[in-house]
């Protein structure tokens, strides 16, 4: 989806509506075609639930401020899913236990399971054995989807 530019406030706005319920602003994207999707995450996970009070909350605010105008929008509220890259603590501590593949800035792989983070880096248990990756040295990373997950 290609982003213009944010109205002004709407970070804030969507901020204080988002954590009223509990959950973490992960992303706001506007398209070209006035399309507001609104990313959000939790420890946890997001239920179907939580996507639909949260998308009647925010489309409230958004009414009662007015800070996406006059012009007509669509409102997508979603969580993270598997196919968004890792590009915070958070994204990796939440997925500890998941498989990840991860492309250096060095251009080398690895792949394996998220065995660890902290606010530096993640511990990832690979064929080869563990390795410490330090995010400052991560390209991009995404987690391998899994027909049958293995529990930890």
């Amino acid at each position: 989806m290609a982003s213009t530019p944010l109205p002004d406030d709407l970070q804030a706005v969507l901020d204080g509506v988002v954590g009223s319920f509990g959950l973490d602003l992960d992303a706001v994207e506007l398209s070209a075609s006035r399309v507001l999707r609104v990313v959000v995450d939790a420890d946890g996970g997001v239920s179907l639930d939580d996507l639909a009070e949260v998308t009647r909350a925010v489309s409230a605010k958004l009414d009662e401020t007015d800070v996406m105008g006059e012009s007509r929008y669509t409102l997508e509220v979603t969580s993270r899913g598997v196919s968004r890259p890792l590009t915070l603590p958070r994204h990796w501590s939440r997925n500890a236990g998941r498989l990840v593949k991860v492309r250096l800035t060095d251009g080398t792989e690895v792949s394996g399971r998220i065995d660890g983070s902290d606010d530096a880096g993640a511990q990832i248990a690979t064929e080869d054995g563990q390795r410490r990756i330090a995010y400052d040295d991560v390209k991009k990373a995404k987690i391998e989807p899994e027909l049958k997950r293995k529990d930890t």
